[in-house]
């Protein structure tokens, strides 16, 4: 029997689902109709930072030298991109974003064609966003508010397009539940490997869910220190849509025959092929991915390099082995460290080993948190990232 084919529900376009900004200040003048605005979260710390510049503002050691007076946002731009270009810490986009607290209502919606005022007086900084208005009789640029419906089309926190792809394939499980998931038992006319578009043969307890991913045989993840497994982390090879039930039927012998479910393969990282698992497709998670450093002091190492690379660079993705349970948060900012290598004193005659010092090299972007593990993003690095490379607080 064919399963029933449900429209899919309406979603929010990925760019908005994680557009963040300095703010959108909406409440235009009386009698202005103002569109509701996405409810994304801000997190208690974010808002108390927000609080206590907004009146004081934040020194002009904190700035970077180069900060621009006046700075149109641009469609390319990220949050990351704008607070690097005002600070030289941009993790601390809250102390950035509260110089303006008073224009802004949602700090998580900033668009393209904004303009942005950077106020320094009295030995302290205040950003200012509007439009511009022209000078005033004292000579100074007077920044006002626009009142605008609020479209989907803010700018997101870093880079979106490098994380995307591994929302739904980068997957670190907390046991080895694939070994009883359903699996792919035999595939279309015989053949070896499936193709996008080709049908497939599963056996298993398959639930309701239409989507399904496909898994190859996961492989455990162990902290570099004490061996520990923390998880298991299968390689991605595409994704099906389930089509046709399965079920039993009574032959002409008598005897009960199995029927195995139909699968469509979708998309395509990897050849799919009998023995190969299936997990339904989790609920895509919008949640906050504004970048911040943790509230309290944490420490780890890199785990491992997704894929099959020894050492990573930029833009490229790795494990923690710190999670959910470690206080462990998406939009985590987190310094890079290299583990400083053991050499050998050549001043000294008895050839002593000494180690160096680690050295800081580069920042991660934490996008997806599990109980024990995490994954994150390279930002930037000075130097190829390996597995038991450390990471702490910036």
């Amino acid at each position: 029997m064919s399963r029933r084919h449900l429209s899919a529900p309406l979603a929010v376009p990925a760019r908005a689902a994680f557009a963040l900004a300095l703010g959108v200040a909406a409440a235009g003048t009386a009698g202005t109709a103002v569109a509701a605005e996405p409810n994304f979260p801000i997190t208690p710390e974010q808002r108390a930072t927000a609080k206590r510049t907004a009146e004081a503002g934040v020194p002009l050691s904190e700035l970077k030298p180069d900060a621009p007076d006046v700075y149109t946002v641009k469609r390319r731009d990220t949050l990351w991109d704008i607070s690097k270009m005002y600070l030289k810490s941009p993790w601390r986009w809250p102390e950035l974003w509260g110089m303006n607290l008073e224009q802004v209502r949602n700090p998580h919606l900033i668009f393209p064609g904004q303009v942005l005022y950077l106020d320094k007086s009295n030995g302290r900084a205040r950003l200012r966003m509007g439009e511009m208005a022209g000078p005033t009789g004292d000579g100074k640029l007077t920044p006002r508010v626009r009142a605008r419906d609020i479209a989907f089309d803010g700018i997101a926190s870093i880079p979106f397009n490098l994380i995307e792809p591994f929302l739904n394939e980068a997957v670190i499980f907390e046991s080895n539940q694939l070994v009883d998931a359903p699996r792919i038992v035999a595939t279309q006319e015989g053949r070896v490997l499936l193709a996008r578009g080709d049908t497939a043969y599963v056996r298993g307890d398959l639930g309701q869910e239409r989507e399904y991913r496909i898994f190859r045989e996961p492989r455990p993840l162990r902290d570099p220190t004490t061996k520990e497994i923390l998880g298991f982390e299968a390689t991605y090879v595409g994704a099906s849509e389930y089509t046709v039930e399965g079920g039993t039927r009574t032959g002409a012998d008598g005897k009960a025959e199995i029927i195995p479910a139909t699968f469509t393969v979708t998309s395509i990282r990897q050849e799919a092929g009998v023995g190969d698992r299936l997990s339904p497709v989790p609920a895509r998670e919008y949640t906050n991915y504004a970048p911040h450093p943790p509230a309290a002091p944490i420490a780890g190492q890199i785990v491992s390099i997704y894929g099959d690379a020894l050492t990573a660079g930029q833009n490229q993705i790795v494990a923690l082995n710190r999670g959910a349970n470690d206080g462990i948060e998406r939009g985590h900012v987190l310094a890079l460290y290299r583990d400083g290598k053991v050499v050998v004193d050549p001043t000294d005659k008895e050839r002593t080993k000494i180690k160096l010092p680690d050295e800081r090299h580069g920042i991660l972007f934490v996008f997806r948190v599990f109980q024990r593990m995490s994954y994150a993003l390279i930002l930037n690095v000075k130097e190829p990232v390996s597995p038991g490379d450390r990471f702490t607080q910036p």
